[in-house]
């Protein structure tokens, strides 16, 4: 006869698992493509100071611009904004010639990857002196880190027919009805007739005494 004798099951060694423990297991084993397409978890956001720049530029005056195409007007105001153009070694002709060389014929763009080869044509041009890889990363920290500078902002300028216009010491009328002897606005008082419910006569010179003359006969 077969011995039907039942043995206890072996305790379960492993502690129970919170929920937080599952949505780290489901972090960890998330595919590269669902971490910015970096196998190692890092984030795709961390872009070099080079490539920065390019965004920033990429988008400079362009409300549908996504930063991962550069036109050739901003690309001639990059190389001004950060000195690439001298004026002597590399003038504004020199790279409006390498756009044109290096972007594609039907194109009016280019990529970050044609961005850097653009400027190692003119690291040739502009640090003659030094050798290729040289030329290339001086060239490289002109760029880096740089954002376009915003010019043509327009500033006052002081007209006597202005400061006339606009001296409300000088107004008369009903303008100067609209203003205290400081210059400051009355806004609504300063634009209707409001009744004065107050019960004094109008220019009265002891307006609010009476309450305080009541009180002093009751005391």
């Amino acid at each position: 006869m077969a011995d039907k004798t039942k043995f206890p099951k072996p305790a379960n060694k492993n502690p129970p698992r919170s929920p937080g423990d599952h949505d780290q297991e489901k972090e960890t084993k998330r595919p590269p493509s669902e971490t910015n397409g970096h196998p190692d978890g890092t984030l795709a956001a961390e872009l070099s100071a080079l490539e920065e720049t390019f965004r920033k530029f990429a988008i400079h005056g362009e409300t549908r611009a996504t930063g991962k195409e550069l036109h050739g007007k901003n690309w001639s105001k990059l190389c001004k904004d950060c000195h690439v153009i001298d004026g002597k070694s590399v003038t504004t002709t020199d790279v409006d010639i390498v756009f044109s060389k290096v972007k594609a014929k039907s194109c009016r763009t280019i990529t970050f990857d044609q961005f850097k080869e653009c400027l190692q044509e003119l690291a040739r041009k502009r640090f003659k002196g030094k050798s290729k890889e040289e030329a290339i990363e001086e060239i490289y920290k002109l760029v880096e880190g740089k954002a376009p500078v915003i010019a043509g902002v327009t500033k006052t300028v002081s007209s006597p027919t202005v400061t006339r216009l606009t001296d409300v010491s000088k107004f008369t009328g009903s303008h100067k009805e609209r203003f205290d002897p400081s210059g400051r606005g009355l806004g609504k008082a300063g634009r209707e007739d409001l009744v004065d419910q107050s019960g004094y006569v109008p220019g009265y010179k002891h307006a609010g005494t009476y309450d305080k003359k009541v009180q002093g006969l009751f005391k």
